[in-house]
């Protein structure tokens, strides 16, 4: 007689942009949850044809009310109880948080042990590709509700005033910001040549380091929030969460660039999300973190 090998999985709620071609936002999260074996509740907060890092093009935002409302009949939902996360990510605009805030509300107090993972979707090196508004409304009313914040080294910047110009400073702003785990991408490395994933709480510092890749393709944020998301699922510990949702990310990342693609290429990687075999330099970091006591 056949037995179930594995615990049905809960659900997770994913609030992105949706693009009609290409791997950012929803299109990126989705398809690695459910790879991961995750059933996915997908939200779009904008509509794009492509990513706007290709060239301009239309943009739908659904209008407040409807998008308020959608989110309303969520909460209500008779399937809430199966929801056993949210992910947040790109706003089309800042008014959106209120409705996302309170959709995570209502999934606490339906299951408190759920989580809410906050991907502030808001800048880069270059700057906030947002407007202003709509950043501080992720930074104000979203950020304090997480359990786990997915910023890059940029957004930390932004959110916080500080300028990142080491580990050490970037520890300790991530220490002294909400929520209290934090997984910074884009984070400063110790090896050349390479860049870094820094998970930080309130006991951790831990670094997970890969070789650059030049000219990367986008999505690479909302694919490591969704990745790291189905490893804490899954019950894995930090530090083969941050590592194993690294490799999966570069491993993805090196082989789309080495193909000359200008998109993340998830269908043809799928494996790579569950049993990534790259290279991932892991250092603990939090003794050196702290400095000398």
């Amino acid at each position: 007689m056949f037995q179930q090998q594995t615990a049905i999985r809960r659900a997770v709620i994913v609030i992105s942009s949706h693009v009609a071609r290409g791997s950012v936002g929803n299109r990126a999260a989705v398809f690695a949850l459910e790879t991961l074996g995750f059933p996915v509740w997908a939200v779009p907060t904008v509509i794009l044809p492509w990513h706007p890092g290709h060239g301009r093009a239309t943009r739908i935002i659904p209008p407040a009310e409807q998008f308020s409302a959608l989110l309303a009949d969520l909460e209500r939902a008779p399937w809430l109880g199966e929801v056993g996360a949210v992910l947040s990510g790109y706003l089309g605009e800042g008014v959106q948080a209120d409705a996302v805030a309170s959709l995570v509300h209502a999934v606490k107090q339906k299951s408190p042990g759920a989580l809410y993972v906050c991907d502030p979707v808001m800048g880069d090196k270059g700057g906030l590709y947002v407007p202003a508004a709509t950043a501080a409304a992720i930074r104000d009313r979203l950020m304090p509700l997480a359990d786990i914040a997915t910023p890059n080294r940029y957004e930390l910047e932004w959110m916080t005033g500080v300028d990142l110009t080491d580990l050490k400073s970037t520890v300790a702003a991530a220490r002294a910001a909400n929520p209290a785990t934090m997984l910074v991408t884009s984070a400063r490395a110790m090896m050349a040549n390479s860049t870094a994933n820094l998970l930080v709480t309130a006991k951790q510092a831990l670094l997970a380091e890969h070789r650059l890749v030049e000219r990367p393709p986008n999505g690479l944020g909302d694919l490591t929030a969704a990745v790291y998301l189905g490893r804490v699922l899954s019950g894995r510990p930090p530090m083969d969460a941050l590592q194993s949702t690294t490799a999966a990310v570069y491993e993805i990342l090196a082989r789309t660039a080495a193909r000359g693609g200008d998109e993340l290429q998830l269908e043809t990687e799928a494996q790579s999300l569950s049993h990534p075999m790259a290279t991932v330099e892991m250092r603990n970091i939090a003794q050196m973190a702290c400095g000398p006591t």
